[in-house]
């Protein structure tokens, strides 16, 4: 049997490549004949760094910046050749920050801007931009200054970092040498579809994830609604009905106006680079997982996608995660995926944050055999 196993990072505990080493342990201590091929995924959020790195290679490279409420943070991101990846999150994610430290009106992408700089510097001509995990709702006003432009008030000055300031945004001017950059060809990963402002926009949807009172999200809206106003004016680009410019706190709408980056669909694109379904092709089984499956689960993560594109292929997916919110079994086996094991069931809360790769490993390896032997007749080889 031939088992590929392609999990994502399961967020504040293990990397996609952590998991899978752990998956795979379990898996090969209870079918040791199985044959097993590794693929660490991401869809643009946590683990994206890693997963590229396994499977392209490259230089991981650490960058002094500021985060984002400006204390400074050692930034981590990807150069192979030509090419730079950047996961937004370690410059200005949430992660950054405790529960009390959380500043939505202050908090800006202006290390974003720092690393996409630093990637052009070393002459990189593709730079892709995972958006996920953000402290901020700036719209990408943040990571423009950190790059180099200047977003001024109607007196000439800098106006004030994170969404509270850009409702004094009235003029942008672009860098120098900005013709040239514009040659780099950007993209940026969306975990949403979301549009910037609105019902559905960033300030209403996103910004309480990110601590902001019911006052504050009234306050982001209106001064994204400004901001796109005069980002149409000054750089003739629309963002405030762009699909997925809500991403990371409205980021992906400024990768659009200030980069002209392309945004799409984290995980269909990042599955495609990481070449998921010629690995699928092959194999009898795939076992992927997250952190957490719930609802959300179904609209852009890479684990849900990763067993729909296996389900065309006929391929049974197994899903590991830390717990699952999903009880209806019609909707899991609908999206492709045979059985799910979550580790809550198994386990404390407080073993599975204490040791997550241990329980994972544990977990996977006291169910599997089960799963294999009640599925039996759905694992076939690709030939038969």
């Amino acid at each position: 049997m031939k088992i590929l196993i392609a999990p994502n990072a399961f967020k504040s505990t293990l990397g996609p490549l952590q998991a899978a080493r752990a998956i795979a342990r379990a898996v090969g201590s209870r079918v040791p004949a199985a044959e097993l091929k590794v693929l660490p995924v991401s869809d643009g959020g946590d683990g994206l760094l890693e997963a590229v790195l396994f499977q392209e290679g490259g230089r991981l490279i650490t960058s002094k910046i500021p985060g984002p409420v400006l204390k400074p943070v050692r930034a981590r991101w990807l150069l192979a050749g030509r090419c730079a990846v950047i996961e937004m999150a370690e410059a200005a994610g949430l992660k950054y920050l405790k529960e009390e430290e959380r500043d939505p009106l202050n908090a800006a992408t202006f290390g974003v801007g720092r690393l996409i700089r630093a990637a052009a510097s070393r002459g990189a001509h593709e730079i892709t931009v995972g958006l996920g995990g953000s402290a901020s709702n700036d719209g990408g006003a943040g990571c423009a200054a950190g790059f180099g432009f200047k977003l001024l008030d109607a007196a000439g000055n800098p106006v004030p970092r994170g969404a509270g300031g850009l409702g004094r945004l009235q003029r942008i001017i672009p860098p120098p040498g900005m013709a040239a950059f514009k040659k780099v060809k950007m993209t940026g990963l969306t975990d949403v579809a979301n549009p910037l402002c609105g019902r559905l926009g960033s300030a209403r949807v996103y910004g309480p994830q990110k601590g902001a009172s019911p006052a504050e999200v009234a306050i982001i809206e209106k001064a994204l609604l400004h901001y796109s106003a005069v980002v149409k004016r000054e750089l003739g680009v629309e963002i405030k009905t762009m699909k997925g410019g809500a991403a990371a706190g409205g980021l992906g709408a400024g990768l659009a106006a200030f980069f002209g980056a392309r945004l799409c669909p984290g995980a269909a694109a990042m599955l495609e680079r990481l070449g998921f379904e010629e690995a699928a092709k092959k194999t009898d089984l795939v076992i992927t997982g997250e952190g957490r499956l719930d609802e959300t689960s179904f609209y852009g993560k890479a684990p849900v996608a990763i067993a729909r594109l296996a389900g065309k292929q006929k391929k049974p997916v197994v899903l590991v995660c830390g717990s699952c919110a999903v009880k209806d079994k019609n909707r899991l086996r609908e999206s492709g995926i045979l059985e799910v094991i979550a580790l809550d069931e198994l386990f404390s809360l407080k073993s599975l944050f204490a040791r997550p790769a241990l329980m994972l490993e544990r977990g996977v390896g006291r169910e599997i055999a089960k799963i294999l032997k009640f599925g039996q007749q759905q694992f076939r080889k690709p030939s038969e």
